[in-house]
């Protein structure tokens, strides 16, 4: 089923991708409730969407850290005040360390935080979620080409993405009558992608407000379930145009 607005929660949604499709869903009309772990980043981002937002749109924040259980709830507590949930984002993530570590200096803490971030907290999130959902609800897990592809230093990161990549498909078995989407956004110009490569110049590296309207059309286009690349659903739209 298509969707063209609703009532959208993203994670990490202060910043870089996350907030670059904040705005976006925000201009097309959608409610949308953010989180993000610095309270006054978190603030600033919430005070523009709320000046973007049209009348009848909510605009909500939650500072904390999605890896926390009451932080979860107090998120999606806000998010269902005025109604059930169209499209939940899991954006937050956690790169392990920067500049990133070799697996043979990836301590444990640091790799549990990961995991913990990128894969455990998405799927405690949506699992909290689940009767909040409206029955045709999207969820788009942000993945990344490090979970198909094998980078030196990138082995903590890869592998926590490829298992997200693996979780987003269960679910779309488990759950047929939502739709799952695992998306790799492509390289962008983000203060996450930064800290993986500190001290180089990645201005050369598109902006996230670049993909952000490619995933906006993703979620109201009515694809299956699957895993995809930006990169591919632009070259798509530009092919049938």
């Amino acid at each position: 089923m298509t969707r063209t607005n609703g009532n959208a929660v993203i994670t990490g949604g202060s910043m870089g991708l996350g907030r670059a499709l904040a705005d976006e869903l925000v201009r097309a009309g959608w409610s949308v409730t953010i989180d993000g772990r610095t309270a006054s980043v978190l603030a600033r981002a919430e005070e523009q969407l709320t000046r973007l937002a049209g009348p009848g749109q909510r605009v909500g924040a939650v500072a904390g850290d999605i890896g926390d259980a009451d932080h979860r709830r107090r998120l999606l507590e806000l998010a269902t005040a005025a109604g059930p949930i169209d499209l939940l984002v899991n954006n937050a993530s956690e790169l392990g360390g920067s500049p990133l570590p070799g697996l043979r200096d990836l301590e444990a803490t640091a790799y549990e935080r990961v995991l913990h971030t990128n894969v455990v907290a998405p799927q405690q999130l949506v699992r909290a979620a689940l009767d909040r959902l409206s029955p045709d609800a999207v969820i788009v897990n942000i993945s990344s080409d490090a979970g198909v592809e094998h980078y030196p230093t990138w082995g903590g990161y890869g592998s926590a993405k490829a298992a997200l990549d693996h979780q987003s498909m269960t679910w779309a078995a488990e759950e047929p009558g939502l739709t799952w989407y695992a998306v790799d956004p492509g390289d962008l110009r983000t203060a996450m992608h930064q800290a993986a490569f500190p001290g180089e110049d990645i201005s050369d590296r598109p902006a996230p407000e670049t993909v952000a309207p490619t995933l906006v059309a993703l979620v109201g286009s009515g694809r299956p379930s699957g895993r995809y690349r930006a990169a591919d659903l632009r070259e798509a739209v530009a092919g049938a145009a």
